[in-house]
């Protein structure tokens, strides 16, 4: 099975192509899904955070208090480190999982991972796609999405690397500041490409 890795910084659009590519049959797992499915209540890497911080990171209800959580891993990076030593495996671990579905046709999937190509995720993948858009853009579509300030995402965008160096690790990049359908055209002729290719 073919891995093809899908990603481009906030705002930029991951989700919307990669439901794109799901409208051609194409199975798609997202990371930012996956991450919080291994920390949800039952789950072994909740058990383990919970007895390193202390019962207080969860909420009264057991799950996980992620501002909370966020507020001290923001102002400890070592704690940052141990949380993500912790988490990263159990997440490959799982994203290979959902990566294999029974009884699929398609020689491809898709991995959308905001972090694909800051982290080994890249590895798991054969080609990696760029959803791209000017900063611009990604700062109004997410101060329009998240009602977050400018500064709070352009704080995000500046801890994300760079769009120039993203480009430059490209295998293939969509721009997604254009009409949708452009898009969409976009989409179906590399879905067929990756059919010629892959199957």
């Amino acid at each position: 099975m073919v891995v093809i890795g899908l990603t481009g910084g906030i705002g930029s659009g991951k989700s919307t192509v990669a439901r794109q590519f799901g409208s051609l049959g194409v199975h798609w797992v997202d990371a930012d899904d996956v991450a919080r499915e291994v920390v949800e209540p039952g789950m072994p890497a909740l058990a383990t955070i919970a007895d390193h911080f202390g019962e207080g990171i969860l909420t009264e209800g057991g799950a996980l208090n992620r501002a909370g959580l966020r507020q001290i891993v923001f102002e400890q990076p070592e704690q940052r480190a141990w949380l993500e030593g912790l988490l990263h495996p159990v997440i490959r671990d799982e994203l290979v999982r959902q990566l294999h579905p029974d009884n699929y046709a398609l020689p491809y999937v898709l991995l959308v991972s905001p972090l694909l190509l800051e982290t080994d995720q890249h590895q798991l993948a054969e080609r990696a796609i760029v959803v791209d858009v000017p900063v611009e853009v990604q700062l109004s579509r997410t101060m329009a999405r998240d009602t977050n300030s400018r500064e709070q995402v352009e704080r995000i965008i500046s801890a994300q690397m760079p769009r120039e160096q993203r480009l430059a690790k490209a295998d293939v990049v969509i721009d997604n500041n254009q009409p949708s359908n452009r898009v969409l055209a976009e989409v179906r002729a590399l879905h067929e490409a990756f059919m010629v290719d892959f199957g």
